[in-house]
């Protein structure tokens, strides 16, 4: 198994309703990409400066299905609506 985490830190002007809305689209790709095994998305509650914003959990059960899901036409749409909040992003791959 693989698991994919990605970090991301909010611009400033970046809406309470549009955050909200990133995650919905992040937990909606589940049952669309048919590679995506789990994915959890969190909002961050630690007021410290380090912290990033979101995170995002995600297992697939091969590179090559993280791959996919990473090309997945829903994914990239999903993307494009993330790239307009943010402005720092960080990943992480490891098996488990």
């Amino acid at each position: 198994m693989i698991k994919h985490i990605v970090m991301w830190k909010f611009k400033d002007e970046a809406a309470e309703a549009d955050k909200l809305e990133m995650k919905r689209q992040l937990e909606a790709l589940k049952g669309v990409v048919p590679t995506l095994v789990d994915i959890e998305i969190g909002l961050n509650v630690a007021d410290c400066p380090p912290a990033m914003d979101m995170v995002l959990s995600s297992e697939f059960q091969t590179a090559e299905d993280l791959k996919t899901y990473v090309a997945h036409p829903e994914h990239q749409k999903v993307v494009e609506f993330v790239k307009t909040l943010v402005c720092e992003r960080a990943v992480v791959d490891y098996e488990i």
